[in-house]
């Protein structure tokens, strides 16, 4: 088996019902509505190699939930095919389920008025798993992810974060081999945010464990994911790594100046200050109109510099620029009588 996941051609429409407006419409439809047929997932093809990491960003709409839950044999497909190490999905369910681990940021698989512990206990039986392999396992996620006291609270009662981390140990606890994490991080404060990714990319390393991690926030893919798949309207816009994305879509840098003079007066063409504070001057240059080295030539002939940085683009403005030049495309056909 050389891929851990491997998709080719997937696709996934629904025949949904067309609401007319008014009294009169909605008689009319008690009898005949008429129908279209929405494009979900469109002619998808990627594989994954075991042991890798990979974001899967896009839109509210893209395609990403509806093609986790098709590789984690929830949903059938309409066309096309997918294997999941080495197994189909929607015909080998039972077997899948038990290589595999879920992670739904908007759907909880713990019982809610339940204790977590109560929870884990279950899904050891529900996996099969040894007892003593069990015990081990928990004691050991417990502690990397610092349930301790938590265990023994209803999981009405804890915090989102904490929801998080125990719904994280249980996709865990039966050791699968690929983790499928649908936004595990909705909702979340920066600080819980930081401590899911710490985790998640932790026992992935330590474990080889595949990851299929979808998004909307660009610091899950920096912090997590060393390769990302960009989809958009069920269609595969790019897939790269990381590293090879940021360098291809940087067209702009971030330069802060720490200078002797109070303030800097920069007039150099595609060169714009978004910031001015005493001794303290943060631009944006446009690579395009002027280079990093003639902004700091020109800085260098007003005044000096106690110091200086230079930062590539938030993640998130590279990412928009892709879905700004999709939008700018003609949408596949979706609609049908």
């Amino acid at each position: 088996m050389s891929h851990a996941i491997e998709v080719r051609g997937l696709r996934k429409t629904y025949r949904v019902r067309e609401r007319r407006e008014g009294f009169g419409g909605a008689v009319r439809d008690l009898f005949r509505a008429p129908k279209r047929e929405l494009v979900a997932v469109d002619d998808l093809s990627f594989a994954i190699a075991p042991g890798e990491r990979v974001a899967f960003v896009g839109p509210n709409g893209a395609g990403k939930s509806t093609t986790i839950k098709i590789l984690s044999g929830i949903l059938h497909p309409s066309a096309g095919d997918a294997a999941v190490l080495g197994l189909c999905p929607w015909r080998d369910a039972r077997q899948i389920a038990f290589r595999i681990g879920t992670v739904f940021g908007q759907r909880s698989q713990l019982w809610i008025h339940l204790p977590a512990a109560d929870s884990f206990d279950l899904l050891a039986r529900i996996y099969e798993i040894d007892p003593a392999t069990y015990q081990r396992r928990r004691g050991e996620f417990v502690e990397a992810f610092g349930l301790g006291p938590l265990l023994k609270q209803p999981v009405r009662q804890l915090s989102l974060g904490q929801r998080m981390r125990c719904e994280l140990v249980a996709s865990l606890l039966h050791a699968p081999e690929i983790l499928f994490l649908d936004e595990p991080t909705i909702g979340l404060d920066v600080t819980a945010k930081a401590v899911i990714r710490d985790l998640i990319r932790e026992q992935s390393r330590r474990e080889g464990r595949t990851l299929l991690f979808t998004s909307h926030d660009t610091g899950d893919m920096e912090s997590v994911c060393d390769r990302v798949i960009v989809i958009h309207r069920g269609r595969i816009l790019l897939d790269r790594p990381v590293a090879e994305l940021r360098r291809s879509y940087i067209g702009r840098k971030r330069i802060t100046l720490h200078s002797v003079a109070e303030s800097v007066d920069l007039k150099l063409p595609g060169v714009e200050v978004i910031e001015r504070r005493p001794h303290c001057t943060e631009v944006d240059v446009d690579l395009k109109q002027s280079s990093v080295e003639r902004v700091v030539q020109e800085v260098l002939r007003l005044t000096r510099i106690n110091d200086l940085a230079i930062e590539d683009p938030p993640m998130d403005q590279i990412v928009q620029a892709i879905y700004a030049d999709a939008e700018s495309t003609p949408a596949p056909e979706a609609l049908a009588p």
